[in-house]
C-alpha cells in the first residue's frame, strides 16, 4: 500500500483529501502546517507528498525546498494543492522541483489520477535495467505499462553473425539499433585514402547504430563488422523513435541504457593527444582483455588485425607492430600461430597504463 503525506492547514480540505485517498486504498498521513509536514516527511518517507502553498510556519515552497536538499526525501514526488493559479506561482513551484499542480476546488478523480501517474512515473524512473537480453526486454515491458499502451514491436529476434560478417554498411539506410548479446563487433569509417578508421570495439552489453538512427540523414554513419561470431538483437527504428520521442522520462532512461560510456571515449581522445604509444597500447590491451576479445584461460580470443590495433591507439601500423613486438619480448604479451594475442602480465600493463611503469 502506497503512503501519501498530505500537508494542508485548512482542516476541511485536509480531511476531505485524506478521505478520498483512503477510499482509494492509500495509506495516508497528514500535517496541519509546513513545519510539521517537513518532520513527517523525513520520519515516514512517503511515496508521494501533496502540499498546500499558503500555510503557517512554513509555506509549500519552503517545504519543497527543504525536502529537496535532503538525500532521503529529494526524490519523493511532490504535488502542490492550491487555489493559486498565477503563472508566476506555477513557475516558482516548478523551478523548485514540483512534479504537478492541482487547483482547488478539485474533482476526486483528478486528484487520484495525478497521484497514480506521479507514483507510476517515479517507480519507472527509479528502476535499474541491466544491459542483458532479459534486462532490455524487461525495459520494453515496463515502458509499455508506464505509457499505458503497447508501443514496442514484438518482432525482436536475435541474429547469429559469422566471423567477419557485416552487420550494416556505412551509407546504407539505417533501420535497426543493435544490441550485442554475445561476441565482439568493430565499427569503422572509410577514409578518403580508402583505409579504415576504427570508431569502436564492442562486446556483450553494448549497443551499436544509435547515432545513425538519431541523425537526420537516415543512413548508417559507419560500418559494423563481426570480429568473430556474434549474437545480436535488432531493435527496429520504429521502436527506437517511439522510445526517444514519445515521453521525456522514457527517452532519458532509454538513452542512458543505449549510450556506451562517453567518459571512456573522452579519455581515449585525450590519450591519443597526450599519452605515449606504450601507455596507449597498454590501456588498449587491458580494455580488449576486459571485453573478452583477447585470448586467455576463459576466451579463445580473436585474430586482432595489426591495422585495427594501430587505428585503435592512433598510430601507424608499423608503430603498432614495433610496440607489440617490444611488449612480447619483455613478457607482457604473447602471440600464437594464428596471431591471437594473450596478456601475460596484467599487473605490469596496468602500471604502464597508469604512468607508473614506463618502459
Amino acid at each position: 500500500m502506497k503512503k501519501v503525506l498530505v500537508i494542508e492547514d485548512n482542516r476541511e480540505v485536509r480531511e476531505n483529501t485524506v478521505e478520498i485517498l483512503e477510499l482509494a486504498n492509500y495509506n495516508v498521513i497528514a500535517a496541519a502546517n509546513g513545519r510539521a509536514g517537513i518532520q513527517m516527511a523525513m520520519e515516514h518517507l512517503p511515496d508521494i507528498i501533496i502540499s498546500d502553498i499558503v500555510m503557517p510556519e512554513a509555506n509549500g515552497y519552503t517545504v519543497l525546498e527543504v525536502l529537496s536538499k535532503n538525500s532521503d526525501t529529494a526524490n519523493i514526488p511532490f504535488i502542490f494543492l492550491s487555489a493559486k493559479d498565477k503563472k508566476e506561482d506555477i513557475r516558482m513551484g516548478m523551478s523548485l522541483g514540483a512534479d504537478d499542480y492541482i487547483y482547488k476546488p478539485y474533482r476526486s478523480q483528478e486528484l487520484l489520477d495525478a497521484v497514480e501517474m506521479r507514483i507510476k512515473k517515479h517507480n519507472f524512473i527509479q528502476q535499474k535495467f541491466s544491459k542483458t537480453p532479459v534486462g532490455i526486454n524487461h525495459f520494453f515491458k515496463e515502458v509499455s505499462e508506464y505509457l499505458g499502451k503497447e508501443l514496442i514491436s514484438k518482432e525482436r529476434k536475435s541474429q547469429i553473425f559469422k566471423d567477419r560478417e557485416r552487420i550494416y554498411q556505412e551509407g546504407n539506410a539505417a533501420h535497426y539499433l543493435y544490441f550485442i548479446e554475445d561476441g565482439n563487433i568493430k565499427t569503422f569509417r572509410g577514409t578518403e585514402s580508402g583505409k579504415e578508421m576504427i570508431t569502436g570495439l564492442y562486446g556483450p552489453g553494448d549497443f551499436v547504430g544509435q547515432l545513425s538512427l538519431l541523425g537526420s540523414g537516415g543512413t548508417y554513419l559507419e560500418t559494423a563488422i563481426v570480429m568473430e561470431h556474434a549474437k545480436v538483437l535488432g531493435i527496429p527504428k520504429e521502436d527506437f523513435i517511439h522510445l526517444v520521442y514519445q515521453d521525456k522520462e522514457v527517452a532519458n532512461k532509454f538513452l542512458g541504457i543505449i549510450s556506451n560510456n562517453m567518459i571512456d571515449l573522452q579519455e581515449k581522445l585525450i590519450d591519443i593527444a597526450y599519452s605515449s604509444v606504450d601507455r596507449r597500447a597498454a590501456k588498449a590491451l587491458l580494455e580488449l582483455h576486459e571485453k573478452g576479445i583477447l585470448k586467455d584461460e576463459h576466451h579463445k580470443g580473436v585474430d586482432m588485425l595489426r591495422e585495427d590495433f594501430a587505428s585503435l591507439i592512433g598510430v601507424a601500423k608499423e608503430t603498432a607492430i614495433r610496440t607489440l613486438t617490444k611488449f612480447r619480448e619483455i613478457g607482457l604479451v604473447s602471440t600464437d600461430k594464428k596471431r591471437k594475442l594473450t596478456i601475460l602480465d596484467i599487473d605490469r600493463l596496468k602500471r604502464i597504463a597508469d604512468f607508473e611503469g614506463m618502459l
